[in-house]
């Protein structure tokens, strides 16, 4: 499979605080790579320097084999793009660029099967489950490479929870990359084709999630591997 993001020797420093001691992180196109590790582990932070919320000390980020210099987090489908409809146009085509943007968000939520009450409704008002298939298809939208998901099941029920692990599948089918932070191995097992295991900063190892491996992921996480 081809690398679509490469992360090597990430090195991140807070003062005194080493938050990342040369961690190498690779997911390619068509893949599902789980970051595990308990808290205080450098997950949060590695994802942040990948996504420009933090600048690495040390090391380098590189998507599809060429650097990467990622300055600041990106906006997610048109939400702090409001630039998109500049204010001059005459309504007419304002109107017309706001049907636009409503027909290019029902493709993106049809071709991946997120079913919402009506086009006009709440999302404050919809289940929890329906409220992070939204945000995961808005991650979907405009990142056309890596799709990066942090706790996308975490306080969902089994039913709403199902919902998301089936985006997270037809995301991979759609070839693309997808990093997953998860404490839940259940849900790992089923959708990551790799684990990633980090504590203290560290990379400490790799296993392909299955229930034969669950134990040696946790022992990894909690730092009793042999």
């Amino acid at each position: 499979m081809t690398v679509a993001l490469s992360v090597r020797g990430a090195t991140k420093r807070f003062g005194a605080v080493l938050a990342l001691d040369s961690v190498d992180v690779e997911v390619h196109y068509g893949e599902v790579l789980a970051l595990l590790g308990d808290n205080g582990a450098g997950k949060s932070t590695l994802i942040k320097c990948i996504t420009g919320v933090h600048r690495l000390d040390e090391g380098e980020i590189e998507i599809d084999g060429r650097p990467a210099h990622i300055a600041s987090p990106a906006a997610n489908f048109y939400a702090g793009r409001e630039d998109a409809v500049p204010r001059w146009l005459p309504r007419p085509l304002r109107v017309l660029r706001r049907r636009a943007m409503t027909d290019a968000t029902v493709d993106v939520l049809d071709r991946l099967q997120v079913s919402l009450p009506a086009r006009s409704a709440v999302v404050g008002l919809m289940s929890g489950g329906q409220r992070q298939a939204i945000a995961v298809a808005r991650a979907a939208a405009f990142a056309s490479k890596v799709v990066i998901l942090d706790e996308p099941t975490a306080a969902l029920g089994v039913r709403e929870s199902r919902r998301v692990l089936d985006l997270i599948t037809r995301l991979r089918a759609e070839d693309r990359a997808v990093i997953v932070i998860s404490h839940a191995l259940d849900h790992v097992t089923e959708v990551a084709d790799r684990a990633i295991v980090m504590r203290r900063g560290r990379k400490v190892g790799e296993e392909v999630p299955s229930p034969e491996s669950q134990q040696r992921i946790v022992a990894m996480i909690v730092g009793t591997a042999a």
